[in-house]
């Protein structure tokens, strides 16, 4: 994914979900200011804690500064649990949008693009993508904000304590965000990669509940165990490379951070000597520093979440998009029923997965009123045919009719109103059975029932 793709998919992200959250996320910033400042306070206050508490022994301000300090962690630690709480809820109702889009999605789809993709992908792109994207959402957008402004706060305290060992601190920001840059395209590889693996374990699985009986019958536990293990531990091999990859920034961190230590330290020492910097100014600044350390190396690897985000972000959006093959053209006529004649005028059709046509021009007068079966051996089109009356596919060829008026000019709302379908599949929604027998016809009376 390229940095153009990536500024789309982002685009498309804050106008369609984020951009009517700003209230929210606009409190959560100055919230984050608010923990910026107290973070920044904190590393600060070491500097009169240590000059006038433990060199010049002031009885006042040894109370004083200890209560200013727990002051400053108490209004770092509210502010910080109610942004957190604010950009939780966004992240949330953001994923919880997705998830509702594309189970709209679903419903609306036409069966032949149900058929084309397994219900384990949806199931994936419920679970696991929405996840991705509620955590670039919330997780990203917080840290961005939080640590920014503490970076700024704090590298604020060095400047103020001693420019040049500031100077020095500040050299080495460049190496991280260099490094997190490389990362966060691998790791944008990675994680779609173990979506993929993670649908086709969802996959997996429906296919053995849908199969159990066939697998028992025919004894295939032993082939179901084996396929299995290839699909788990495809998928754990592909876990343990995204996690490898996120986790590839902490040793280089770690060093990077030992350096700066080790080089700050050496330069103090002259400093110190040389009389430039003081004991408390010392102190100070080291605080300042260490409490860096965490907002330098979250930012150093936020992009990471970025690129996860994004990448679920794009598959989700080729679902949301994909427009249904079979619709209503606009302001279609309903459905007006005399007869109930049917005809079918040289249609032909032919499955997206087939290599030769199901049915092939095929013609057909069905009398209004009458009982008419369709017998035919297996694959012989009869189940093909039904599916094509209440367009649950469109034929490539030919027209079918009902009292005259071709089915594709009505809306289909009015067509499957007015029919009623026995199928061969055994079809129990999660519910009682008082209500799956209720489900065509939700107002039915119990003498109905």
């Amino acid at each position: 994914m390229n940095f153009k793709e990536l500024k789309i998919i982002l685009g498309r992200l804050y106008n369609e979900y984020v951009k009517k959250h700003l209230k929210k996320i606009f409190l959560a910033l100055l919230l984050s200011i608010v923990v910026a400042g107290s973070t920044s306070a904190i590393a600060w206050l070491l500097d009169p804690a240590v000059k006038k508490i433990f060199i010049e022994k002031n009885t006042t301000l040894s109370w004083l500064i200890p209560i200013l300090i727990v002051v400053a962690f108490a209004g770092k630690g509210l502010s910080l649990y109610i942004a957190r709480l604010l950009i939780i809820r966004v992240g949330e109702e953001v994923s919880g949008v997705i998830k509702k889009q594309i189970a709209d999605n679903i419903i609306r789809s036409d069966i032949q693009t149900l058929d084309s993709r397994h219900s384990g992908k949806y199931v994936s792109n419920v679970m696991f993508d929405s996840g991705q994207v509620q955590n670039l959402v919330s997780t990203a957008v917080l840290n961005l904000m939080k640590d920014s402004f503490s970076v700024i706060a704090l590298v604020g305290v060095m400047i103020y304590q001693n420019w040049k060992l500031a100077l020095f601190a500040m050299l080495m920001m460049p190496l991280a965000a260099g490094l997190a840059k490389s990362l966060g395209k691998r790791i944008g590889k990675a994680v779609g990669k173990a979506g993929e693996a993670s649908g086709a374990l969802v996959t997996f699985l429906t296919e053995i509940f849908r199969g159990a009986r066939m697998i028992r019958i025919y004894q295939k536990e032993k082939t179901i165990n084996s396929e299995a293990d290839l699909v788990v531990n495809d998928m754990v091999e592909k876990n343990i490379k995204t996690s490898s990859v996120m986790i590839r920034a902490t040793p280089l961190m770690e060093t990077l951070t030992g350096i700066m230590i080790a080089g700050f330290i050496a330069f103090s020492g002259q400093l110190i000597a040389a009389g430039e910097l003081e004991v408390n100014n010392f102190f100070s600044f080291l605080a300042a520093m260490m409490l860096a350390y965490q907002p330098i190396r979250s930012l150093a690897t936020i992009n990471m979440i970025i690129y996860q985000g994004t990448a679920a972000s794009e598959r989700i959006f080729k679902v949301i998009d994909e427009k249904s093959k079979v619709y209503s053209k606009s302001n279609s006529p309903d459905l007006k029923i005399k007869e109930s004649n049917l005809n079918f005028k040289n249609v032909s059709f032919q499955y997206s997965s087939g290599k030769i046509a199901a049915i092939k021009n095929i013609n057909l007068e069905v009398e209004g009123g009458k009982t008419t079966a369709l017998v035919g051996h297996s694959g012989a089109g009869k189940s093909t045919m039904l599916n094509l009356i209440p367009r649950f596919y469109d034929p490539q060829g030919g027209k079918i009719f009902v009292d005259n008026q071709n089915i594709k000019d009505v809306s289909i709302e009015s067509l499957r109103k007015n029919i009623s379908l026995v199928t061969q599949d055994i079809i129990l929604f999660d519910d009682t059975v008082k209500n799956n027998i209720m489900y065509a016809k939700l107002d039915a009376t119990e003498k109905e029932v």
